[in-house]
């Protein structure tokens, strides 16, 4: 069962106007990113079995996710976890509490992005998040 976080966080993004899930743990993140195809993908660095770290790397090698965002949300907040989490392939990295209109902010963000590299304006997705 998903966290509560996890739960507020998709209830967040759910009200933002996008669709979310949830999964438990890295390896259930793995196997639904291929399903799902998510836009934005939400990791705590701290996930029972495999950690955030090799998920974001795996999630790198797929098709289907690699130029999704991810965002490492977290409570390890040093210098050096953000660099770990760099290397790994996130794009960014937040410390729990995450300010909402920081998470927002960074989805719209990338929104943008996809719109003004995709002619046919397909750019904003429904973002489906795993945490």
């Amino acid at each position: 069962m998903p966290s509560d976080a996890a739960e507020s966080i998709a209830m967040f993004l759910q009200f933002e106007g996008h669709e979310a899930k949830t999964v438990v743990d890295g390896p259930q993140a793995l196997a639904c990113a291929p399903v799902y195809e998510p836009d934005v993908v939400l990791l705590d660095i701290g996930l029972p079995g495999m950690d955030g770290y090799e998920v974001a790397s795996r999630l790198r090698q797929l098709p289907q996710t690699a130029s999704a965002l991810l965002i490492a949300l977290t409570g390890y907040g040093q210098e050096s976890d953000r660099a770990h989490a760099h290397a790994a392939g996130f794009n960014a990295h937040l410390v729990k509490p995450a300010d909402p209109a920081v998470l927002a902010g960074l989805i719209v963000a990338h929104q943008r992005k996809g719109e003004s590299t995709n002619a046919d304006g397909a750019g904003a997705r429904s973002i489906k998040g795993g945490s």
